[in-house]
């Protein structure tokens, strides 16, 4: 017995039991009932158990039969996902792509990936949109959004493109003139340069080091919503900035800012990009994921 012959009685006893009885499914198979009732005492011959209960008015099923039925439907639908899956991968890319991805990320990141990712896929339509906040993907305004941290809501898929850690920093001259911080709670008495996001509790900071961990209020004179603001007030010696790690690493390896509380960290933010699960088998989302992954890939 092949598989392929296991396949194709699975999908012969679906069908029968759709259709109902031993008429209704020579005629959509367009054989006589006889042929049709030679095959399925063949396919309980084959199993070595009874599949149905035969009178002259219904078919109705064994329990072998309920249990047969029900792997056979689990199983050709795996394999009808497994080969869309397959086909959506060897289609070539096309129509529109709608992302969303935060202001500074988009400019410095995404924007780029998105340059290669044109030059080998032409014929997807690219609509980048930058916003200060994510928006939801799940209302169908956006295709794929590029997101830090996994989002909670259960109906997107969410890859992981690159890790991803907020460091705290600040320029030479400004710790020179107002100290450098050696517990989470001096924080509480340095200027600290706010990122205003709307999920975000105002000014607290929670910072881990092993198994110690601490929650600060921080407070200081000067906030924003676009960390490359942020960033250059930091530059500029006005305070303790909280800032991405790919958005402050040049800085830190020339010098221009010094990291502060190494030992301590806060949340993960690693970066993912998220979609809705009805987008698995789109072709153009598929590739796009797929170019990021690699293009975030050290």
């Amino acid at each position: 017995m092949t598989r392929n012959t296991a396949s194709q009685d699975m999908q012969f006893f679906v069908q029968l039991m759709r259709c109902g009885s031993l008429a209704a499914s020579a005629r959509e198979l367009q054989v006589t009932p006889a042929a049709v009732s030679k095959r399925l005492s063949g396919l309980e011959a084959r199993l070595g158990v009874p599949l149905l209960n035969r009178t002259t008015r219904r078919l109705s099923l064994t329990e072998q039969g309920r249990s047969y039925l029900d792997s056979s439907r689990h199983i050709l639908e795996e394999i009808e996902a497994m080969e869309s899956g397959l086909q959506a991968a060897r289609a070539q890319p096309a129509g529109l792509l709608r992302v969303n991805a935060t202001l500074g990320f988009g400019r410095m990141q995404v924007g780029p990936a998105i340059t290669s990712f044109s030059r080998k896929y032409p014929r997807v339509e690219v609509q980048l949109q930058l916003t200060a906040s994510p928006p939801p993907i799940v209302d169908e305004a956006y295709d794929v959004g590029i997101r830090f941290g996994e989002p909670p809501d259960s109906r997107l898929i969410a890859r992981l493109l690159a890790p991803n850690r907020r460091l705290l920093c600040a320029s030479a001259t400004y710790l020179a003139r107002a100290g450098t911080p050696r517990a989470p709670q001096d924080i509480g008495r340095h200027n600290f340069i706010s990122i205003r996001q709307a999920d975000d509790a105002q000014g607290l900071l929670r910072l881990t080091s092993g198994k110690r961990s601490e929650t600060v209020k921080a407070r200081g004179n000067l906030s924003t919503n676009d960390g490359e603001v942020a960033v250059n007030w930091a530059l500029s010696g006005l305070g303790i900035v909280l800032r991405a790690e790919w958005d402050v690493a040049r800085y830190l390896r020339s010098g221009r800012l010094q990291p502060v509380l190494e030992n301590w960290q806060t949340p993960p933010a690693d970066i993912y990009a998220v979609y809705p699960a009805q987008h698995a088998r789109t072709a153009r989302v598929l590739a796009f994921v797929d170019h990021l992954s690699r293009y975030f890939t050290p």
